[in-house]
């Protein structure tokens, strides 16, 4: 398991959830809560989930995690990171895509490899 769990948004890191940190038991109730209502379906794209497994809850919270970031929602924001930290203990990055003109959003959920701190370095002509 990894100990960190990276949001990246265009390159840049956005979020940083550290699983060594315990929820307190209302926040893991309220993940509960998320379960048992994705339990129901869930609607990826233009398909209904009637019966979502793992990687597709997984791919749906990161959505709705990229949504509460565009409308910056940080209670959302929260939930979403935790939920994916805790039921997702080996992925290590969400890496997302979101066109600023067209708001397309584009992700992939990374469990292969760490982020390393990047320095972002510019260069004047």
């Amino acid at each position: 398991m990894s100990e960190k769990l990276v949001v990246l948004v265009n390159g840049e890191a956005m979020f940083e959830y550290d699983r060594s940190v315990s929820l307190p038991e209302h926040q893991r109730q309220y993940l509960d809560k998320m379960d048992q209502q994705m339990d129901s379906g869930i609607l990826l794209g233009n398909e209904k989930i009637e019966n979502p497994d793992q990687q597709q809850r997984a791919q749906f919270v990161a959505f709705t995690l990229l949504k509460a970031i565009e409308a910056d929602d940080e209670a959302s924001i929260a939930a979403m990171n935790a939920y994916l930290a805790t039921r997702m203990p080996d992925l290590k990055q969400v890496k997302a895509d979101i066109d600023q003109v067209s708001k397309k959003v584009m992700f992939d959920l990374i469990f292969d490899q760490e982020h390393k701190n990047q320095v972002k370095v510019s260069f004047n002509a």
